[in-house]
């Protein structure tokens, strides 16, 4: 799956396009490295998110095309 689709799925980023534009902007990082929005997610990647305040540090657990609400922190493991 694409980073930046992965990125929504989980609920990390609100929207898709703005997935993308931080995935531009150089603003998310996969094992330490910028990734491009086209990056194809694994599970035991580390994301590591650059907006706001705070970075968020996450490790992917699951890797799936839907998923609901409820089921969206079932997907990463924040480190």
């Amino acid at each position: 799956m694409r980073l930046d689709k992965y990125l929504k799925v989980s609920r990390l980023i609100k929207r898709r396009t703005v997935a993308n534009e931080a995935c531009d902007a150089e603003k998310v990082n996969v094992n330490g490295k910028p990734a491009r929005a086209s990056y194809d997610v694994k599970v035991g990647d580390t994301i590591e998110i650059n907006m706001g305040k705070t970075p968020l540090k996450i490790k992917v657990l699951k890797v799936v095309e839907v998923v609901g609400k409820d089921g969206a922190s079932d997907l990463y493991e924040v480190v």
